[in-house]
């Protein structure tokens, strides 16, 4: 089982993104588009097979770990909303965890 902090989850959407960033002005392309032919297969004969592996790794980090601070987010918001019983929600700074299965 991995227990993922949102600090954890942060960093590595925050890397994930700067080395999308840099395969998006490599080839002018944004990530979900190239994902998107990558899967499909349709990208070519496997010259740039090294970059197109490492960006789809990266896009497919971004995609869980923004799968994963939505879970984190939502939890935190349901307990909330059950602490106010129906009041104002006090919103006060935490470091949550998420289990991850």
């Amino acid at each position: 089982m991995i227990i993922l902090t949102l600090t954890d989850i942060l960093d590595d959407l925050q890397i994930a993104e700067s080395k999308l960033r840099k395969f998006e002005r490599r080839y002018w392309i944004n990530s979900t588009h190239f994902y998107k032919l990558y899967s499909q297969g349709l990208l070519d004969d496997g010259s740039h097979l090294e970059d197109f592996s490492e960006w789809a790794g990266h896009y497919k980090l971004k995609l869980k770990r923004e799968s994963a601070l939505e879970t984190l987010s939502q939890q935190r918001v349901n307990k909330l909303k059950q602490l106010s019983k129906g009041g104002h929600i006090t919103l006060k700074p935490q470091e949550p965890m998420l289990e991850l299965s």
